[in-house]
């Protein structure tokens, strides 16, 4: 999975805020252990003495602790960090339900698929995030295999100006009514795709030029590519490629029989309502 970058950073600084917590946590537990530990008690004589003991004493022998139980520290942080996932998780369901309509029926979200499918499968994306281009031809074989199967495109571009400028002439491709063919003429094409792939691409499957060029200035792209920055953000979509389906949301490539699966779980579930 391709990450955004902001995301990245925030993800490195929560985690080392947490082993900070962690170990700040796992320092109160060894003082208490050393506190109790029978061999490590002072007598009451002695508590003048310990007092006057430099801290850094009690902190060394804490530093000394963990580096030979670094496993607690590890173990501290797994849990923290499943904790957080399980809320993430959580967030992103109650988003998804409030904001349903902007994840499957938003009309500026390019449509595939059968426009009138009883399941709808959402897929925020890069042109330029390698696991997508992987994805691609899995999308392709699970739309040829379910004729009841709607595709909702979210253009996600995080990966600099040529990813948004190819997801800018995508949108400018879905107004002229080629979108699909446009976005599978860029998968086609090998290595990055820089601003001449997508005026390759355009050229490829009948775009009209000068109207894209007058399109492209229209500052409802723009808009509507910063709706779909929020919307993932919000989903906690934090990297390409990402899709919903039903109330599941998964990120990263996977293969044809996981798709279909999630497929499978979103159409029984609607069966069965």
């Amino acid at each position: 999975m391709t990450d955004v970058p902001t995301v990245d950073r925030q993800a490195r600084f929560l985690r080392t805020a947490a082993w900070s917590l962690a170990s700040l946590i796992l320092i109160g537990l060894v003082g208490a252990w050393f506190a109790l530990k029978p061999g490590l008690r002072l007598g009451h004589q002695d508590a003048g003495v310990a007092s006057s003991k430099p801290q850094d004493e009690f902190e060394q022998r804490v530093r000394t602790y963990l580096l030979e139980h670094p496993e607690i520290v590890a173990e501290a942080i797994n849990r923290l960090e499943a904790r957080q996932g399980e809320q993430a998780a959580t967030e992103a369901h109650a988003v998804l339900k409030l904001q349903s309509d902007e994840v499957f029926r938003d009309p500026d979200s390019p449509v595939g698929g059968n426009p009138n499918g009883d399941v709808t499968l959402v897929e925020f994306f890069d042109y330029n995030c390698p696991y997508c281009r992987m994805m691609a031809p899995v999308m392709t074989e699970a739309e040829a295999a379910d004729p009841h199967l709607r595709i909702v495109y979210k253009e996600l571009p995080i990966l600099g100006p040529n990813s948004v400028f190819a997801a800018k002439v995508a949108l400018v491709a879905n107004k002229q009514g080629k979108y699909v063919a446009f976005h599978r003429a860029l998968y086609q094409l090998r290595g990055p795709i820089d601003e001449g792939k997508v005026l390759e691409a355009a050229a490829t499957v009948g775009l009209d030029i000068d109207r894209m060029k007058a399109d492209l200035q229209d500052a409802a792209i723009d808009g509507a590519l910063e709706k779909t920055g929020r919307l993932a953000q919000a989903l906690q979509i934090t990297g390409t490629p990402g899709f919903v389906v039903g109330d599941q949301l998964t990120t990263g490539a996977t293969d044809l029989s996981t798709l279909q699966a999630l497929i499978g779980k979103a159409r029984g579930g609607q069966e069965a309502k």
